[in-house]
């Protein structure tokens, strides 16, 4: 697992009241992040044979829940990489792509412009992986209202790219990836590319519940007392508008100083066990 240093989108809301949306959405995206295979890196380029089968323009566009004008226009305003030109002078998306377009659909719903998200997008790594891009949008999600989507299971098996059976959505309902809604399903659409991709991972069902239990627990444990160290440096006499302001500075800095932990503390297990086998 490889968390990048990226640019974090900041919002004025206080830590201690929104841990419950950063549990839903970010406990699952790190879960996912690190069962998942590890990408294999490469250079600027961002390329179709690495993850996942390369998409047609219009796969894309179904699969991001887009139209194909819009990914021509973001291609246009360089929102998105150039695909790589096939045979007959087809273009082929691949999963970087899918993930740069939820990336760019979460941005906007933070209520950022075209332009602004152009200056983002330009202060990321440029070999970022699907997974590295899909972590990001789940951190800047983690700060806003739920950005689920009603759909169809025809709809859902459409946006996963492939057919899913009854045990598939099993698992991506115990994810927190989907949710059952009487005949239609509730699905976080930035989730969704991470939790169809460990379908395949060969760990069973409850191995990854457990994993997911274990970072829930020491999650909230961490927010709880992260809010208790705020409210001691605020101290009972400070405004509303300086607990808030104190709240936007801090939580981009507290979520990328958990990541980087988290990242080195994994890599030290990791090494340790190796060294042990």
């Amino acid at each position: 697992m490889n968390v990048r240093s990226v640019p974090v989108v900041p919002r004025s809301v206080s830590i201690g009241n929104r841990s419950g949306r950063f549990h839903h959405t970010g406990e699952t995206a790190i879960l996912l992040h690190l069962i998942a295979a590890p990408p294999k890196r490469r250079g600027p380029a961002m390329t179709t044979d690495t993850e996942g089968p390369s998409l047609t323009v219009d796969e894309l566009a179904a699969r991001a829940g887009v139209t194909v004008r819009t990914v021509r226009f973001y291609s246009t305003r360089g929102l998105l990489p150039p695909p790589v030109i096939g045979p007959r002078r087809v273009g082929h998306y691949s999963q970087e792509h899918l993930a740069r377009l939820a990336l760019i659909e979460e941005l906007q719903r933070q209520g950022m412009t075209l332009a602004a998200i152009e200056r983002h997008l330009r202060q990321l790594p440029s070999d970022l992986s699907a997974r590295d891009l899909a972590l990001h949008r789940a951190v800047v999600a983690s700060w806003a209202p739920d950005a689920v989507e009603d759909v169809t299971r025809e709809e859902l098996e459409r946006r996963a790219g492939r057919p899913l059976d009854e045990e598939h959505l099993e698992r991506l309902v115990a994810m927190n990836v989907v949710e059952r809604a009487g005949d239609s399903f509730r699905v976080d659409p930035g989730l969704l590319g991470l939790g169809v991709q460990l379908l395949d991972v060969p760990l069973a069902h409850g191995t990854i519940l457990a994993a997911q239990g274990v970072l829930l627990e020491h999650s909230r444990a961490v927010a709880h007392e992260l809010s208790a160290l705020l409210r001691e440096a605020v101290g009972r006499h400070e405004s509303a508008a300086a607990v808030r302001s104190l709240s936007a500075h801090m939580q981009p800095l507290v979520v990328q100083a958990l990541l980087t932990t988290f990242q080195r503390s994994l890599k030290r297990e990791l090494r340790e066990w190796l060294e042990e086998s």
